[in-house]
């Protein structure tokens, strides 16, 4: 089966191609890089031809929230258009747990602008819903700190590691659509405050952590509900410390 994998060359893009071209599969992997842009279009009716399934892990470059909304309307569109005339079976896009209910951020107006589309386009769709990744606690860390204080909000989370979600997402790309969305979630729930106080001192950071409420999340104010699925998700396997000991060892 021929997938195209759009942003298969970032973090989550490149492990979802890896595990599907081991299990036999003709797989693109899409970027612009490789001649694919969905902003401009090009590239995009050559990639698609005589493809089955189309994964969008592409993200935005910038977090601007005029520049997110643009991003995810213009290469949703495009996208989608170009899937419909190649005759794609099934469109699958990675999105985050809480989408809906973190509208103060530009951000995930621009995720929620780009479900939409998915839902309104007439393709057969799965969306997956992840929580945050693991790769992003340093940068989550980071976005909070000042001086060597990091103020966060004590709103639960819970993290997964990449290697869950591109397991999934091969998963996703060799079922059926399932004309909803699914859940993603790492096995541990905790307060984000918490868990990168962890990070920190696993990193050997000096760096204190502060829990404040009105700390927020890429602009969004969060309650215990925003960032965890109560939806039975599925979970991944990979603890935090599993995947600190594999993938973030301090230099």
């Amino acid at each position: 089966m021929k997938i195209v994998v759009i942003g298969g060359t970032g973090l989550i893009g490149s492990k979802t191609v890896e595990r599907l071209r081991k299990r036999g599969h003709d797989v693109i992997a899409a970027s612009p890089n490789s001649g694919v842009n969905t902003i401009t279009g090009e590239g995009l009716a050559e990639a698609l031809s005589g493809a089955e399934v189309v994964l969008d892990i592409a993200n935005s470059p910038s977090f601007e929230d005029k520049a997110v909304l643009e991003f995810f309307e213009t290469s949703g569109r495009n996208l989608l258009a170009a899937e419909k005339l190649a005759g794609v079976k099934h469109h699958i896009a990675l999105s985050v747990v809480g989408t809906e209910r973190l509208q103060e951020s530009g951000y995930f107006r621009g995720k929620l602008a780009q479900e939409k589309l998915i839902k309104a386009s007439g393709i057969p769709y799965t969306i997956v819903h992840s929580t945050q990744f693991m790769e992003f606690l340093g940068g989550i860390a980071q976005s909070g700190t000042v001086g060597q204080t990091v103020h966060l909000s004590p709103a639960y989370v819970q993290p997964i590691a990449s290697d869950d979600v591109a397991d999934a997402m091969a998963d996703v790309a060799l079922s059926a659509p399932a004309n909803a969305t699914l859940e993603i979630a790492g096995p541990e729930r905790a307060r984000l405050s918490e868990f990168v106080a962890r990070y920190l001192k696993a990193m050997k950071d000096t760096r204190t952590t502060e829990a404040d409420v009105e700390a927020r999340y890429f602009g969004a104010r969060l309650n215990d509900q925003s960032l965890v699925s109560d939806d039975n998700p599925r979970l991944g396997s990979i603890t935090f410390e599993q995947w600190f000991a594999k993938s973030a060892q301090p230099t």
